[in-house]
């Protein structure tokens, strides 16, 4: 397994660290929580694969949109993360 731990930085500098397991984001009852009018109630999954060591990401069908490297991302279809990736979430880059 590996040592590598994954972080969210928000534009602000805030660093949330990327659990080994599935977080939900959303502005409500979610482990990640971004306090946005531009962000749904759970508004994507951020999944840990273990077998490949990898974390994706998967809009769950937001008004708004998922977006990795300022690319929309489909709704329900997981996108694979690399290092320095910046995510947004609705308006809210991380």
């Amino acid at each position: 397994m590996s040592l590598t731990s994954w972080f969210l930085v928000s534009g602000g500098g805030t660093r949330h660290r990327l659990p080994r397991e599935m977080i939900f984001v959303g502005r409500d009852d979610c482990e990640l929580m971004l306090q946005s009018r531009s962000v749904d109630k759970q508004h994507a999954v951020i999944n840990y694969e273990p077998n490949t060591d990898e974390h994706k990401v998967k809009d769950l069908g937001s008004l708004n949109g998922t977006f990795v490297n300022d690319v929309r991302i489909q709704e329900q279809i997981y996108v694979t993360l690399k290092i320095d990736d910046k995510l947004r979430f609705g308006y809210d880059i991380l």
